[in-house]
């Protein structure tokens, strides 16, 4: 087993250092984030840092870079009365969503990176239309962290997705949706079908579903 210590960290070159730490969480959700300014100009930028945060109320929280350079998403979302859309990624548009990334200047990645914005019931935030399930959400608080980034906290006005994915117990059913999950900065996986084993009791060893 290799001993890397914080010291080792703080050594490493940064680009090493970034793919080093970026892959330390393991698997994280695939999201593009969809956002639009005031005057009507619209913002699409992938993510994988949405967590959940509670599910009375719905509450999902998602944590941006420093806002020391403009960050369009973040500045939307302040600017628009806290509107954000969160859409998963599908298998075979992986290229496009990690083109989101590249640092597009007026023009908006919608357009430029080949998806559609789709807005819905007088919601303010673009949804993907491509996106296999979307959420749109209202920026309840945020927080600072002392490196500079920022955990937005956001509760859940509306959820779109594909009924096949919604099991009668509530779970759903992402295998069927076709997406990705993202590992580092640029690696995208495909999901494959998991083992479930319900609710855990003590005493009670627990067995697939």
């Amino acid at each position: 087993m290799q001993h890397i210590t914080a010291a080792d960290i703080a050594a490493f070159e940064k680009i090493y250092r970034l793919n080093f730490v970026n892959g330390l969480p393991g698997f994280k959700p695939a999201n593009l984030v969809g956002t639009a300014a005031p005057d009507g100009r619209t913002n699409l930028a992938i993510f994988s840092s949405v967590l959940h945060l509670g599910s009375d109320p719905a509450v999902l929280g998602m944590v941006t870079r420093p806002t020391t350079v403009p960050r369009h998403t973040y500045q939307n979302i302040k600017d628009s009365g806290g509107a954000y859309t969160l859409n998963h990624v599908p298998l075979a548009l992986t290229a496009q969503a990690h083109y989101t990334s590249a640092n597009f200047k007026e023009e908006s990645e919608f357009e430029a990176c080949g998806f559609t914005a789709d807005f819905r019931d007088g919601f303010a935030a673009p949804y993907v239309a491509e996106s296999p399930l979307s959420i749109g959400l209202r920026l309840r608080e945020e927080h600072p962290i002392f490196n500079g980034t920022v955990l937005l906290v956001g509760t859940v006005e509306h959820v779109y997705l594909r009924p096949e994915a919604l099991r009668p117990d509530g779970t759903l059913d992402l295998v069927v949706l076709n997406e990705v999950a993202i590992s580092g900065l640029d690696g995208y996986h495909e999901v494959l079908p998991p083992v479930r084993y319900g609710y855990a009791r003590p005493g009670q060893v627990p067995t697939p579903l």
